[in-house]
């Protein structure tokens, strides 16, 4: 037969890790609206121009956003990072003719970066070999959060200016009125908040080796 005393002691503590998973709960919806708050629902004027520019793939979009700022000498090359292994300057050219010229000056092709994590240390690689000091970040505006936190603790001696792109569905609707937007969205704020704690574990920017290429058509 359980005592009073035990029984006393399994409610307080029932009581304290309800009220624990209570506030827990509660921060967690706090930060989300915070970072949906942030993000931003129209394109950006930038107001600077910078050494380089880096566009972080995995939305539509995303590159052709990148060349046109190139185009517009708002930074000296550009690097397109996370592509394709099977991507070649030739096939991006195929897509966006006008820049071909573009291309093959000035674009760099990063193969080697699978997640945000890798984009940051094959720009950080890609702008040390450059001497770049400061770079806009082009990259869809859900985000841009998790893509500067990643990038600036991988160079954090460089200024980095965002660009966030608005996604197609994004222009049009509200992101809670989709379940697949809202699903992307809420990803991305858990992933945020993966990639802010695990950071702070970590002393270093991690080494990669890396393949970018200067791409000629």
């Amino acid at each position: 037969m359980v005592s009073l005393k035990t029984a006393v002691r399994t409610r307080r503590l029932t009581s304290i890790a309800a009220k624990v998973a209570a506030v827990c709960v509660l921060a967690l919806l706090l930060g989300f609206a915070g970072f949906v708050w942030r993000l931003p629902d129209r394109q950006v004027a930038l107001d600077r121009n910078a050494d380089g520019i880096v566009v972080l793939t995995g939305g539509t979009s995303r590159v052709t956003d990148a060349l046109e700022l190139l185009a517009a000498r708002r930074g000296k090359r550009l690097l397109i990072s996370g592509v394709n292994p099977g991507t070649t300057i030739a096939d991006i050219a195929y897509e966006v003719p006008n820049y071909r010229r573009l291309l093959a000056c000035c674009v760099d092709l990063d193969y080697s970066a699978i997640n945000t994590l890798g984009n940051a240390v094959q720009t950080r690689l890609w702008a040390s070999n450059h001497g770049f000091h400061s770079l806009i970040v082009v990259t869809s505006n859900y985000h841009m959060p998790r893509a500067l936190a990643e990038l600036g603790h991988q160079l954090p001696d460089i200024a980095l200016i965002p660009y966030p792109v608005l996604p197609d569905r994004l222009r049009t609707e509200p992101w809670w009125s989709n379940g697949d937007t809202t699903r992307v969205v809420v990803s991305e704020y858990l992933k945020f908040l993966y990639a802010e704690a695990r950071m702070r574990f970590e002393s270093a920017p991690a080494q990669s080796g890396s393949r970018v290429d200067a791409g000629h058509i």
